[in-house]
C-alpha cells in the first residue's frame, strides 16, 4: 500500500481563499443551471392545461427513481442565444444525460419544449451530437423525448442545416449498431426534424398532441395548394393506424412514458448489477477539494491532494517519482475499479513526457482505464530543452494518447494550456468523457504570455522598418489581446461551446468518475447484435 498523506491545512488562510472562490464558482453555475429550469418551468401553465408534462417532468418519470443520472453540457450555448450575461439561457435547448430506464443504462435526450416550443438554441446540435456519439461509443441504448419546434428560421444558416444530418445519419448508425433507439413523440416533429422519430426502433405517439409531417399546413398550402388539418397530415392516430411510422399509440405524456418503460423493460439486455463492492472511502474529506485548487492558475498545487481524495482508501502506487517529478503518473483504484492516473505538478519536461509514454502503454497493456487530470501550463520551452528533445518526446506522448485502446477520461481541474492540453488527452483527441471543475482555464497560451508575445513580435517589425512604436499603443494591443483571451479561457466559455461534457462540482468528481467508469467497462464489454442498415419501418 502507497498511502497519501495529507498536507492540506483547511484552517489556512489560502485554503480559505481558495474554498471561497471555488464556492462563488459553483454558485455561479448552479444560478445559470437554475435559470435554464425556471425558463422552462415557465410555460408550465400552459404545458399543464392542454394535459401535458413539462420536460423535465418527463426526464424524471422516463428514469428510475434515484438512480443515478449524469446530466451532460448543462451550460452549452451560454451567452451564445443572447449576449447578456442576465438573460442568457444555456443548456442548447436539448435535456441530455446517462441513467437508468427500466433497469438499463442508456443515454436520454428531450427537447427542452418549454423554451421557444423546442426550438433548437445555439450549441443545440452539437450537443445532440456529442451525446449521439457517447452512446455510440458506450454501446448505450437511446431513449429521446421528442417536441420541437425545429430549426429556428430568422437564424437560419445552410451549415446547421448541413451538419444537421449528422442527426439523423447517427440515429440510423446507433440501430445499425444493434443498440435499440426509442422514441417518445409528445408534440412537433416537422420538416427534417420528422427523420428524428422516423429513423427509430421504437415509436410512442400521443394522442391528440402528436405532430409527424414533412410539410405542415402552411409550406403544404404554399407548395402545392393543398389544404389539410395538422391531424390529418401527421397526427397519432394517422400514423398508427394508416401510415404505420407509429408503433404504439398512448393517451397522454405520462401513458407515453410507460410504454416507453415496458418497452425497455422487454428488452433482452444487461442490466447492470448495484451490489456493493469491497473498497475503502478515501481517508480525507471530499469536501476539502473545494481548497485546494488555488483561482490563479500560476500558483503551484501538489494535485496528489486530489487524487488522495478521490482514490479509494487514498492508496496510489506511483510510478517513477523520482524521474520527471512534475508529471505525476501511477495507478489506483475507484470503488474498486482499477484506474491509470496521469496529473501534473508544473508543465511538462522532456522526461516527464517519457514516463507518461511509457505508463500510457503500460496501461493499455493491462486494459487498465487511464485518468487525466489537466493542471498544466504546457510542455518546457529553452534552448536546454530544445536540445532535450522536447519536441521529440512531447509528440511521442502526444502519439500514446491518440494511440491509446483503453477508455480516456480528462478532468481539467486547473490551467490546461498549449500543447499541454493535447498530451494531457484534451478534448480534441476524443477522451471517452471528459468534464471541467468550475475553475478550469483552457487556452493555447495565457493572456499575458499572449500580449507580451505580441509586443515583442510588433516591436521588432517596427525596429525593422526604423519607425518607434508608440507606448500607448502597444498598451492598448497588449490589453486588448488579454481580453480576448481572458474572456474565452474560462469554463464558462469552453463548456458554452461543448468543450467538455459538462462541469461539475470538485465534491462530486469520485461519483462521476465511478459511474462513467461503469459506463466505459460495460460499454466495453458489450457486443449488440449488429445489424447491416437500420431499422425498416414496416
Amino acid at each position: 500500500m502507497s498511502i497519501l498523506e495529507n498536507t492540506i491545512s483547511p484552517g489556512s488562510a489560502a485554503y480559505h481563499v481558495n474554498r471561497d472562490g471555488m464556492l462563488a464558482l459553483i454558485d455561479r453555475m448552479r444560478a445559470l443551471e437554475e435559470r435554464t429550469r425556471a425558463a422552462s418551468a415557465a410555460a408550465k401553465d400552459r404545458f399543464h392545461k392542454r394535459g401535458q408534462l413539462l420536460p423535465r417532468e418527463r426526464v424524471a418519470l422516463v428514469l428510475d427513481p434515484g438512480a443515478p443520472f449524469i446530466e451532460l453540457s448543462t451550460l452549452a450555448g451560454y451567452m451564445f442565444d443572447v449576449p447578456d450575461v442576465n438573460k442568457s439561457v444555456s443548456g442548447g435547448g436539448v435535456i441530455s444525460g446517462i441513467g437508468f430506464v427500466s433497469g438499463i443504462r442508456c443515454m436520454v435526450s428531450a427537447n427542452d419544449a418549454g423554451i421557444d416550443a423546442g426550438a433548437l438554441q445555439p450549441y443545440g446540435l452539437d450537443k445532440t451530437l456529442r451525446v449521439q456519439e457517447l452512446a455510440l461509443e458506450n454501446k448505450l441504448p437511446y431513449v429521446q423525448l421528442v417536441e420541437s419546434a425545429g430549426a429556428n428560421l430568422l437564424r437560419y444558416r445552410v451549415e446547421d442545416f448541413v451538419r444537421g444530418g449528422n442527426i439523423f445519419r447517427n440515429l440510423a448508425r446507433l440501430s445499425a449498431a444493434g443498440l435499440p433507439v426509442v422514441t417518445v413523440t409528445h408534440g412537433s416533429s416537422t420538416a427534417g426534424g420528422a427523420y428524428q422519430t422516423g429513423l427509430s426502433d421504437y415509436i410512442v405517439m400521443v394522442r391528440g398532441r402528436t405532430r409527424a409531417f414533412l410539410a405542415g399546413p402552411p409550406l403544404l398550402k404554399a407548395a402545392t395548394g393543398e389544404i389539410a388539418t395538422e391531424e390529418e397530415l401527421g397526427g397519432a392516430e394517422m400514423h398508427t393506424q394508416i401510415s404505420g411510422l407509429g408503433d404504439y399509440l398512448a393517451e397522454d405524456d405520462r401513458d407515453a412514458l410507460r410504454i416507453a418503460r415496458e418497452i425497455m423493460a422487454a428488452l433482452e439486455w444487461e442490466r447492470p448489477g448495484r451490489a456493493p463492492s469491497e473498497f475503502k472511502p478515501p481517508r480525507y474529506d471530499q469536501d476539502e477539494l473545494l481548497g485546494i485548487m488555488p483561482m490563479d492558475h500560476k500558483r503551484a498545487v501538489d494535485m496528489k491532494q486530489m487524487i488522495a481524495r478521490i482514490v479509494d482508501d487514498s492508496d496510489f502506487t506511483e510510478m517513477a517519482p523520482n524521474y520527471g517529478p512534475a508529471t505525476v503518473c501511477g495507478h489506483a483504484r475507484i470503488e474498486g475499479r482499477a484506474i491509470g492516473i496521469i496529473t501534473n505538478n508544473g508543465p511538462l519536461d522532456p522526461a516527464g513526457a517519457n514516463k507518461a509514454t511509457h505508463f500510457i502503454q503500460a496501461c493499455c497493456q493491462t486494459r487498465t482505464p487511464l485518468l487525466y487530470l489537466n493542471n498544466t501550463t504546457g510542455y518546457m520551452v529553452g534552448k536546454a530543452y530544445e536540445e532535450a528533445g522536447m519536441i521529440k518526446h512531447g509528440s511521442k506522448m502526444i502519439q500514446a494518447v491518440t494511440s491509446a485502446t483503453v477508455p480516456q477520461i480528462t478532468i481539467y481541474c486547473g490551467a490546461s494550456f498549449g500543447a499541454g492540453n493535447y498530451g494531457m488527452c484534451g478534448r480534441g483527441f476524443h477522451p471517452r468523457f471528459c468534464f471541467s471543475w468550475p475553475n478550469a482555464k483552457t487556452a493555447v497560451m495565457g493572456g499575458e504570455q499572449a500580449a507580451e508575445t505580441m509586443a515583442i513580435v510588433t516591436e521588432a517589425a517596427a525596429a525593422r522598418r526604423g519607425k518607434p512604436v508608440e507606448k500607448d499603443r502597444l498598451d492598448a494591443m497588449k490589453a486588448q489581446i488579454v481580453g480576448v483571451f481572458d474572456g474565452q479561457m474560462d469554463v464558462f466559455s469552453t463548456s458554452a461551446r461543448l468543450l467538455d461534457d459538462g462541469v461539475i462540482d470538485p465534491r462530486d468528481t469520485r461519483a462521476v468518475l465511478s459511474e462513467v467508469l461503469a459506463i466505459c467497462r460495460e460499454g466495453d464489454s458489450r457486443t449488440p447484435h449488429r445489424m447491416q442498415f437500420s431499422v425498416a419501418r414496416p
